[in-house]
């Protein structure tokens, strides 16, 4: 993409590496690799709120029915829902959303690359006035928080005492919850908290 557009990849990456929260950027057969901190795009989600990949297109958008998985509108519904309790019940613990470190397990890191993925394919959307791409991010997002929310869970079990790890999945959590409403919104979907 750099040679494409007439950019010297290894400035390009010299200068990308100085951004917060990139840990290096590299050339690989004249595209620049960038490799960030795990967690801190998770911050990033937070604090860009409602603004994080906004674009309106709408006509996207799945059938409301049937809710099973193999309805990809139900899965992402249920993703914002599962995301939305999440921040309830810790709140309702008392654990909040601590420093987004520590995130290192392949369904964490795959959940934050998903997150990384949403604010370019809502601009590819909304140029090409086109919601199939950022429809389909969508989905990749859902099935990806399912499988954090199932095998990285963000609240303590049992008798289990909350740590640094549940703060940081609870970040996590509520970083996929701002990205799942904020696509659902530019598609024309209103995100339900209950299902």
């Amino acid at each position: 993409m750099a040679l494409r557009l007439g950019l010297d990849p290894e400035d390009l990456a010299r200068r990308v590496a100085r951004w917060p929260g990139v840990l290096r950027a590299e050339v690989a057969r004249g595209m620049v690799v960038v490799f960030v901190e795990p967690g801190s795009l998770a911050a990033e989600v937070i604090a860009a709120g409602d603004s994080y990949g906004v674009a309106r297109v709408p006509g996207g958008g799945w059938d409301e029915w049937p809710r099973t998985w193999e309805n990809p509108g139900f899965a992402v519904r249920y993703a914002y829902a599962r995301a939305a309790a999440v921040r309830r019940w810790a709140d309702g613990l008392g654990i909040g959303p601590g420093e987004p470190v520590g995130l290192v397990r392949d369904e964490e890191l795959a959940l934050l690359g998903a997150l990384g993925e949403l604010p370019g394919r809502a601009r590819q959307a909304e140029r090409e006035r086109d919601p199939g791409a950022l429809v389909k991010c969508l989905e990749r997002l859902a099935g990806a928080y399912h499988d954090v929310h199932e095998r990285c869970p963000a609240l303590p079990r049992g008798d289990e005492k909350p740590g640094a790890v549940h703060g940081a999945r609870v970040t996590l959590a509520e970083a996929a919850r701002i990205a799942l409403a904020n696509g659902m919104n530019m598609i024309g979907e209103t995100p339900r908290e209950r299902i």
